[in-house]
């Protein structure tokens, strides 16, 4: 890579929303480091593109369909792609999500064209093999990444299992190097630490997946529910065309019976935040490590989260809140029972999650581990 005081950096995501949310610290950092910055995304809203535009960021659209594998779709997007290549000459490129890193290093093959560094944010639906249609997806999913990572400059994960199965699998080159990043950070200055409500209040926050853990939380929520009516189970988040979504009914049968209190999706999640006292994520989902799960802690809030790749991380088990098997909604009841039986538990798990929050997940300590990986610390 040129090393010149100015660089132009390309950083491509899956979700324009994302772009802000999620990387917003570090395109801020490196625009503050004199750097020529392009983020790209399919259909960004225009609060967004303000948004970027306010960090000294360009903005360029990609066609990219999140989800689903649709051929001719594809090919656009590696089309489109090229064509951003040839024409911005970027430095390198930093792509996130997996349909950015596949065509973006695929994108990228051949002399002339920007180094590309992939960041493995989990491994989602494709990955989950609870169904033949599953599998069939993961392994298509696989061969891509197969054929992209050789051509890639180097790959980030976010939790050591996805590091660990992409290695074994034979997806990473033994050559290429590999960077382990505590997530995607969170900006502690923007989620401050805020007091615990009295009320046993629990929040879940996520997209409404069966993935996610949303059924084993209701059957959990609905039992606790009849022996402490006072206890409050939130639940927030959008309706998804993936496969593995909870349908509309299903969700509004949930609130008939009493059990969940739905809040929507959330512009912004602080509030509904300050409003719980125990933060609740029972996912099976191939996550990278839950972006909510670092809001809730860096605010003080206790963890109750699955054994699972990419949730584990964050959570040391009976210090900052409770780890239970996946799909165990008996375990789930009982890890939420002990903080309406014991009201100071939450207090003292909070601290904790906080200072975990502050020594390992704080956004500025891992973009610079982003940044020294890609050549630009």
């Amino acid at each position: 890579m040129r090393r010149l005081s100015c660089i132009r950096i390309i950083v491509i995501g899956g979700l324009a929303r994302s772009l802000l949310n999620f990387r917003g610290p570090l395109l801020k950092t490196l625009v503050e480091h004199g750097h020529d910055v392009i983020a790209c995304a399919p259909d960004a809203p225009p609060d967004v593109r303000t948004g970027l535009t306010e960090l000294g960021v360009r903005y360029r659209h990609i066609p990219l369909a999140r989800a689903g594998l649709n051929p001719w779709g594809d090919l656009q997007t590696l089309r489109a792609l090229r064509r951003l290549f040839r024409e911005e000459r970027p430095d390198c490129v930093l792509a996130y999500t997996a349909k950015p890193v596949i065509y973006a290093c695929l994108a990228a093959r051949g002399s002339g064209y920007p180094p590309v560094h992939a960041m493995i944010t989990g491994l989602g639906y494709g990955f989950g093999g609870l169904s033949r249609r599953q599998r069939l997806i993961g392994a298509i999913v696989q061969g891509l990444y197969w054929m992209a990572l050789r051509r890639a400059a180097g790959v980030l994960f976010q939790n050591p299992d996805d590091r660990d199965l992409f290695v074994a699998s034979g997806l990473v080159p033994p050559t290429l190097p590999v960077t382990l990043i505590n997530g995607s950070g969170v900006d502690l200055a923007a989620y401050p630490p805020c007091p615990l409500p009295d009320e046993p209040v629990f929040l879940l926050i996520a997209r409404l997946l069966v993935d996610k853990g949303l059924r084993e939380y209701q059957r959990a929520a609905r039992r606790l529910k009849a022996r402490y009516p006072q206890a409050r189970f939130l639940l927030a988040g959008e309706l998804d065309p993936n496969p593995m979504s909870i349908g509309a009914a299903e969700l509004a049968a949930w609130q008939a019976d009493g059990t969940i209190e739905y809040l929507g999706e959330l512009d912004d999640v602080r509030p509904a935040f300050a409003a719980a006292r125990v933060y609740v994520l029972p996912s099976f989902y191939r996550e990278g490590t839950p972006r909510t799960i670092l809001e809730a802690m860096a605010m003080g809030r206790p963890i109750v989260t699955t054994d699972a790749p990419g949730c584990r991380e964050t959570v040391i088990d009976g210090v900052n809140g409770f780890l239970v098997p996946v799909r165990d909604d008996a375990a789930l009841e009982t890890a939420l029972e002990r903080f309406i039986l014991d009201p100071s538990l939450a207090e003292r798990m909070g601290r904790e999650s906080l200072m975990i929050a502050r020594e390992k997940y704080d956004v500025h300590k891992v973009n610079a581990v982003i940044m020294a990986a890609m050549g630009l610390g």
